[in-house]
């Protein structure tokens, strides 16, 4: 009695939670419009859960069922003194039978609950899209083997699994019934005794199941198309001409083997059975070392030979896979010498380089704007705005809620008081004022913008990258908004996101669901009163859409006033006919989707990109209205797309090497790449504004340069472009073999020994500071390349690290300056200032200004007046750095007129 109640309860506990979390989830999916969403999960889920656990049971129990009225009455088999106790009344006809049932039954639920996960590969098989593309094995579309063959393959596991615990559980009746005639008799086991009902019960048992295990080597020949093993993924010579044919036949055996246990069991001829056993033994054996003879003998000697035609199908295959067939290659033939009028044809790119790195960034972030403890800056994000007419490159933070740093931890602190961050800070990449600290466009509580572009009218984030689970709005507790010197300035929510609280069922609901007692008995709630669930932003849209993967990293923009979040989707497979796999990931990626979910709403939107993905298209097709078009989005928020640095990182990895497509250079990897290699970590991907070769304007772009294999000069460099009808172009920029181009390594060691860098590393590392490498950047301009790194410099007992100079390589010259501009000048343009007759200061005035406005010679009063204006346009840009050095330029001046009128 005890067991049967704590049985009831485990069931009405698990079932409550399961009711209670449906309830919310059907009231939180319909406040959010993606009701039919879920509702289209859940109703697959309980189809096929339900109809795959009642066909489990029934198959179970009847053949459960008929190897029992084989036995008859289980009683007969008991001794006399048996039969009349309790036990012996237990193991009546009757309650082996209902046994029988609740076995079944219980096995039927856990096959339901199993096959209720299967929903997406059911859904994407009834939906899904052809590829247009075949394999050159099989001759069938891709869509076969990522939407069909998934399905057949669960199938086959699912029939043969209930197959399984059938004949397990008929051979236990069975074996019994032997055992207990044997007490009986001269104790010996003679299957001729079995009746001839229980051997062909056994037998037809045993033929379902080999037919399923034909059923799924016949299935397994397809799986060989994506198969990763030895030099490539998919099929080669050895398994065309080995592995392939021998499965066939291996299929034929099994069915013959299939009709042979049914022959051999029910006309009690058993040594056909062990025929049988024997003739699959040699098949398996024969083809496993036909297919070993095949590779070692005949495909080593002559790999390449034999492997050209599967090389070529690998090599065509990943490329499309991955995208990489619409890859743009662009020959670089010369190494154009750059001069300081190059230099100045492209401030676009020179004004946009970055010289903040995300991790000194985000420390200097938090110690000059986090303003309370109780704020973190967690993620610094790259984007572009149009400032005073120029394409920009910006790092902006989101000031976040902390709650765990909060003074007071109280519930109502937590749930109904400090709701949310607010607020963002945003600078260019570049600037720097006259402490090394970054210049800021956004900055402060309330956000104070220096562009009208950057004004933010709804600062408040609820839904972030750190938010916590739950919270409660519009309760009689006002929610803080923002510290103002001294005090606080509270708010009260306006926007559309929650579930209302208003009615006792409510409040009861979510009370399980959340396992939080305050929410019945506060007092603060109110008719109007609603609680925001799942509001970090990533959980959020994985719960919306959990068939898509997420990119790593949402980034916030600001549009119209507002705050909203864009995250990236994927749709992946590893079914892709000889693709190759990448660990952890798959054979195929693409980035068809974006979604925008809105920081202080906290709706979600998902927008197609890619029209041409098979993948996305079907779940279109599966969740109808969930995928907008890209039409629909607001064109201002368009322009803020960029090519994620997820999918840009797995491209650039594959095609390192897949670039090479002819298949003796593909084989002999004689011009495979890498990503460069700085301090025993791969260089990765980073955004810049710049215009590329043969182009006419700036553009936002993502960038990673390749290096040779075992070699450290520069063999190409790949862009992702992200602005206009040019997003997601792909371009590579190769460079000429027969001409050495220094990589990344070969510059970081060249600046290293550098006398005069070494000698102020060396310096500031003796004064009680450490000196922090920037992250080095390789920079394209017209057909060359220049490299730059930024050093920090941080106290030991301090966390704001400071820009303090910028090394720049170009060729064979090293130059460190206090900034940019300096830098560059010490390189391009020191004969003209030196020409001129200027000093070192006037020098570094006139490298830091743009051409038109540089005074270049005349009257000396002439130079002072170009001079005070150059500190003019300093001082409105705030570049304070550049304020110091123009007004020791004019100070020199100045100096050198009054030397001159003695």
């Amino acid at each position: 009695m005890m067991w049967t109640l704590v049985a009831i309860a485990v069931v009405v506990w698990f079932l409550g939670s399961a009711v209670v979390e449906l309830l919310v989830n059907l009231t939180w999916f319909d406040a959010q419009g993606y009701l039919q969403v879920y509702r289209t999960i859940l109703l697959t889920e309980i189809g096929i859960g339900v109809a795959g656990g009642i066909f489990a049971a029934l198959f179970l129990f009847v053949n459960l069922l008929f190897a029992l009225r084989q036995i008859g009455d289980p009683a007969q088999y008991l001794p006399p003194e048996i039969v009349v106790t309790p036990v012996g009344q237990f193991l009546g006809g009757g309650m082996v039978r209902r046994t029988a049932l609740v076995i079944s039954l219980g096995i039927g639920v856990m096959v339901g609950m199993t096959v209720a996960s299967g929903w997406e590969r059911v859904l994407l098989f009834l939906n899904g899209v052809p590829f247009g593309t075949v394999d050159p094995v099989f001759e069938r579309d891709v869509g076969f083997y990522i939407f069909t063959l998934p399905l057949l393959d669960s199938l086959q596991s699912y029939f043969f699994t209930i197959g399984l615990f059938s004949l397990l559980g008929v051979g236990v009746v069975y074996f019994i019934k032997m055992q207990a005639e044997r007490s009986t008799s001269a104790g010996v086991i003679n299957l001729s005794d079995v009746s001839r009902p229980a051997r062909s019960h056994v037998a037809l048992l045993g033929a379902f199941l080999l037919a399923l295990w034909a059923w799924g080597l016949y299935l397994s020949r397809f799986g060989q198309m994506h198969l990763a093993a030895g030099l490539f993924t998919g099929p080669g010579f050895a398994d065309i001409n080995g592995t392939l044919p021998i499965l066939a036949i291996k299929v034929v055996i099994v069915l013959i083997a299939a009709g042979v246990v049914v022959y051999g069991l029910i006309g009690a001829r058993y040594r056909l059975l062990f025929g049988a056993v024997g003739l699959i033994a040699v098949v398996w054996v024969g083809g496993f070392l036909y297919t070993s003879v095949l590779q070692r003998f005949v495909v080593s000697p002559n790999e390449l030979e034999k492997e050209r035609i599967y090389l070529e199908h690998n090599i065509v295959a990943t490329n499309r896979s991955f995208a990489l067939d619409k890859v743009t290659e662009r020959s670089l033939t010369e190494d154009t010498v750059l001069t300081e009028q190059d230099i100045a044809n492209n401030q676009g790119t020179i004004t946009n380089i970055r010289l903040w790195d995300h991790e000194p960034l985000l420390d200097t972030f938090s110690q000059i704007q986090e303003i309370r403890t109780y704020y973190d800056f967690v993620s610094v994000d790259n984007d572009r705005y149009i400032i005073d007419g120029e394409l920009r490159q910006t790092m902006l933070s989101p000031r976040e809620l902390n709650p765990e740093s909060l003074p007071s931890r109280t519930w109502v602190n937590e749930r109904l008081t400090y709701t949310h961050g607010y607020g963002l800070t945003l600078g260019p990449v570049n600037r720097v004022n006259e402490q090394g600290l970054p210049v800021l466009f956004v900055k402060d509580l309330p956000p104070k913008s220096t562009s009208p572009i950057l004004k933010i009218t709804r600062p408040e984030i609820y839904y972030g990258e750190v938010a916590p689970d739950y919270v409660f709005v519009n309760t009689r507790q006002k929610e803080f908004n923002y510290p103002e010197g001294d005090s606080n300035i509270f708010s009260t929510y306006e926007g559309e996101g929650g579930i209302g609280l208003g009615s006792l069922y409510r409040r009861l609901l979510l009370t399980a669901f959340l396992r939080d007692k305050n929410i019945l008995f506060a007092d603060d709630f109110t008719p109007e009163t609603g609680v925001l669930l799942f509001r970090n932003v990533a959980e959020r849209v994985q719960k919306i859409a959990p068939f898509f993967r997420y990119d790593q990293d949402p980034y916030l923009v600001i549009h119209k006033g507002a705050l909203v979040w864009i995250l990236d989707a994927y749709t992946l497979s590893d079914r892709y006919p000889y693709g190759e796999i990448v660990p952890e990931l798959g054979n195929y990626m693409r980035n068809p989707v974006k979604v925008v979910v809105d920081a202080y709403n906290g709706t979600v939107t998902f927008y197609l990109v890619d029209s041409e993905d098979p993948i996305a298209e079907t779940y279109g097709r599966i969740f109808p209205g969930l995928i907008r078009p890209i039409s629909d989005m607001d064109a201002d928020l368009r322009a803020h797309l960029r090519h994620p640095v997820d999918y840009f990182t797995v491209q650039t990895l594959m095609y390192a090497t897949y670039h090479m497509r002819e298949v003796n250079t593909f084989y002999n990897k004689e011009d495979q790449w890498e990503v460069p290699v700085l301090e025993q970590k791969a260089m990765e991907p980073y955004f810049t504004v710049m215009k590329l070769p043969g182009e006419q304007k700036e553009e936002f772009i993502l960038m990673l340069p390749f290096t040779p294999i075992l070699k450290d000069n520069l063999a190409a460099w790949m862009v992702a472009r992200s602005d206009g009808e040019n997003y997601g172009q792909l371009v590579v920029y190769k460079f000429p073999k027969q001409k050495l181009i220094f990589g990344p390594r070969q510059m970081v060691a060249r600046m290293n020994q550098d006398a005069e860098v070494s000698q102020q590393i060396t310096l500031w590392d003796q004064a009680g500071s450490n000196v922090v490498r920037g992250t080095l950047l390789v920079i394209p301009i017209e057909s060359s390349l220049i490299y730059i790194q930024p050093l920090y410099l941080k106290a030991e007992d301090g966390r704001i690290p400071e820009l303090k100079r910028v090394l720049v390589g170009y060729q064979n010259e090293i130059a460190m300056g206090i900034d940019l501009d300096d830098a560059l000048s010490k390189i391009f343009r020191p004969d003209r200032a030196t020409a001129i007759g200027k000093t070192g200061a006037e020098r570094q005035v006139a490298a830091a200004l743009p051409q038109a406005a540089q005074p270049l010679g005349g009257a000396p009063g002439a130079q002072a007046l170009g001079s005070y204006e150059n500190l003019q346009r300093a001082s409105q840009r705030g570049d304070w750095a550049r304020f110091g050095r123009e007004l020791d330029a004019l100070g020199e001046i100045l100096r050198k007129m009054a030397r001159e009128a003695q």
